[in-house]
């Protein structure tokens, strides 16, 4: 009967983790319950995203129509008002989109700690279940059934302990699966938590924004002096600096000696964009073969329509060479808020107009890194991103004198005429 009261010891171990099992259904319970409420949380957050996507798009439309007007004081101070509106609201959707990301990882980490737990009981279950089929078999079961008077019973238990065995086989592959579970949610935390220092550093980024434009706003007021007249005056003054800095620039750029090597430059379409949401105002120059060099006097870059406070990405993997605001010596004449990055594919580029800088000069970028945010800085008639493309060896940061803005020193990239490429040929297809 050894064999028989084996079972039995069997069958009681079972027993206990069966109620053991009982015990750990109103914690589960419990957790469902948290986890059903962090999932409503989190739904609620997504309609307010969703509310505040739709503000900031009405806001952009407004800011679209007042671009289409004749540029005035009266619309100026619009727009400067509706683009904070705009950024505040940018702002507010961010801040949810860090709520929503606290509310994710909470959830996650409360399925860290379930999956955890299952874990370790699915464990412990089959260890109990192994010793207790070890205990078995050690015993002599041959002599043990041969003494047995009720051979009925014991091969019922013997198919019971198959039984076992069998539900130990699906155990230990739902443990596997269980296991590949919580490597994926680990790495799903880990993604939030990259996703919510991003969020955390455009807030602040954003913050700056506004206040830039709050001081925006005060300048013109102060140098207008709120008047019409003396706004067109400003527009005029400024108009012919820009021209005049224009003409004294591409002078300069058409002494510089290059020659220009094709088989340095990498094949078509092989640049990202540099923002989210493309739309282009101005193209680039005339062109030479469909993809080259602009004629004097044309556009030597595209234009992207970006709302201040837009960010703006890297177009390749890289090296920032140089960064700068051309304001500062020459207000209204250049590029204002610019970065030069060279790229690891023979091409380099300029990104022209910003708010807000993000880096330095040497820092490695990556594609789609976020370099900085489009503003309205330098000579712009509205807020928008310019980029230009150049031969990678032929562009530098360099500082010139400027005869349109007498006595200063102006100091932004410079590439001699040919090594101007057209951004359209290296970014993507439209």
């Amino acid at each position: 009967m050894k064999l028989y009261y084996d079972y039995k010891r069997l069958y009681r171990y079972i027993f206990v983790l069966f109620l053991g099992i009982l015990i750990t259904i109103p914690i589960v319970f419990s957790y469902a319950q948290t986890a059903q409420e962090l999932s409503d949380k989190i739904s609620q957050k997504n309609t307010d995203i969703s509310k505040l996507e739709e503000e900031i798009k009405q806001y952009q439309i407004e800011l679209d129509g007042l671009g289409k007007q004749k540029n005035s004081l009266n619309v100026s101070i619009k727009q400067l008002d509706l683009t904070r509106k705009k950024l505040v609201a940018d702002i507010s959707l961010t801040q949810n989109k860090i709520d929503k990301t606290n509310l994710k990882i909470r959830e996650l980490s409360l399925e860290i700690n379930n999956k955890q737990e299952r874990i370790s009981n699915s464990i412990d279950a089959i260890s109990l279940s192994i010793r207790q089929i070890n205990e078995f078999e050690q015993n002599d079961v041959l002599a043990t059934i041969l003494s047995e008077n009720n051979f009925t019973v014991v091969w019922n238990d013997i198919d019971n302990m198959v039984a076992v065995g069998n539900k130990i086989r699906q155990m230990i592959v739902e443990l596997k699966q269980m296991k590949s579970d919580l490597e994926d949610t680990r790495k799903e935390t880990t993604d939030a938590k990259n996703e919510l220092v991003a969020l955390k550093s455009k807030l602040a980024d954003q913050k700056k924004i506004v206040d830039q434009n709050t001081a925006e706003k005060k300048k013109l007021l102060t140098q207008t002096k709120n008047s019409e007249t003396n706004y067109q005056k400003l527009l005029k003054d400024r108009l012919a600096k820009k021209d005049a800095f224009e003409k004294e620039l591409r002078d300069y750029e058409s002494q510089l000696q290059y020659v220009l090597d094709p088989s340095k430059l990498p094949n078509g379409g092989v640049l990202s964009w540099p923002l989210d949401d493309i739309y282009i105002t101005q193209l680039f120059g005339k062109t030479e073969a469909g993809k080259r060099l602009y004629a004097n006097g044309s556009h030597n870059g595209v234009d992207f329509r970006a709302s201040i406070g837009t960010s703006v990405k890297a177009l390749a993997d890289g090296v920032v060479a140089g960064t700068g605001n051309t304001d500062v010596q020459c207000p209204g004449v250049s590029f204002g808020r610019f970065i030069l990055i060279k790229y690891n594919d023979g091409l380099a580029s300029t990104f022209g107009h910003l708010s807000l800088i993000k880096v330095n000069i040497g820092d490695k970028v990556s594609r789609g890194q976020v370099v900085g945010y489009s503003g309205n800085t330098g000579y712009s008639t509205g807020p928008h991103l310019h980029v230009s493309i150049y031969a990678k060896d032929a562009v530098e940061v360099k500082s010139v004198p400027s005869k349109s803005c007498p006595g200063r020193i102006l100091t932004q990239p410079i590439a001699p005429i040919n090594a101007y490429l057209d951004p359209m040929y290296y970014l993507p297809r439209l």
